[in-house]
């Protein structure tokens, strides 16, 4: 009975270690495939996964313009595109660049810019122009006449203009002085054209 006892123990403990060694492989095998942890992997956050991203609804329309009035944000961007064109109209029409004029005017003033320019090569009188900045751009008066928006635009600007003849000679103005001027252009488009441009129309006398 005794030794029946020591074997039942003896094979007890040799089960047990036998077990060991068979987990202990396990381990060890299923380390070599999937690799140990080192502490470096990448955070799971457990709530982005939850966050839901909502794709735009294809089927809302974009918001209309309303061209009955020009205001807000409408308004600013117009007054900045307003003030690019007023410089480069003025210095386009004093380097004689009809390129550059005939995308920024409507074809009335176009062909009056072209002919002052041809006026004054044929004179041999040179057109010298710098805008120092312009101090006040303000819109006077807005319309829409059926299809064509009007925005007429105050200008208040310094600029230094010189007119000299083919022997250099001024003409006109300062070279070393800075004079104020203060102008209103009549800008329009056409709303049912694709292009979104607007074209000086007029120059306004007062």
């Amino acid at each position: 009975m005794y030794i029946y006892q020591i074997m039942s123990n003896s094979f007890g403990y040799l089960d047990i270690i036998l077990l060991g060694m068979i987990a202990g492989f396990i381990i060890l095998r299923l380390r070599s495939i999937l690799g140990r942890k080192t502490g470096h992997e990448s955070k799971i956050y457990p709530n982005f996964a939850e966050n839901k991203f909502s794709m735009p609804n294809q089927d809302v329309k974009p918001k209309e313009q309303n061209f009955d009035v020009l205001e807000g944000n409408e308004k600013k961007e117009f007054l900045k595109g307003a003030e690019i064109a007023y410089e480069s109209i003025l210095t386009s029409f004093s380097s004689g660049d009809l390129i550059k004029l005939k995308a920024l005017l409507a074809p009335n003033m176009f062909s009056n810019f072209s002919d002052a320019i041809k006026a004054r090569n044929k004179e041999n009188i040179k057109s010298e122009f710098t805008l120092i900045g312009v101090k006040e751009a303000s819109v006077e008066k807005y319309e829409k006449i059926k299809d064509n928006l009007f925005a007429t635009v105050k200008f208040v600007a310094e600029v230094i203009s010189v007119k000299r003849d083919k022997d250099n000679k001024v003409l006109e103005g300062n070279p070393d002085k800075i004079k104020f001027v203060s102008d209103s252009w009549k800008f329009t488009k056409n709303i049912k054209q694709k292009s979104p441009n607007w074209y000086l129309s007029e120059i306004i006398s007062k």
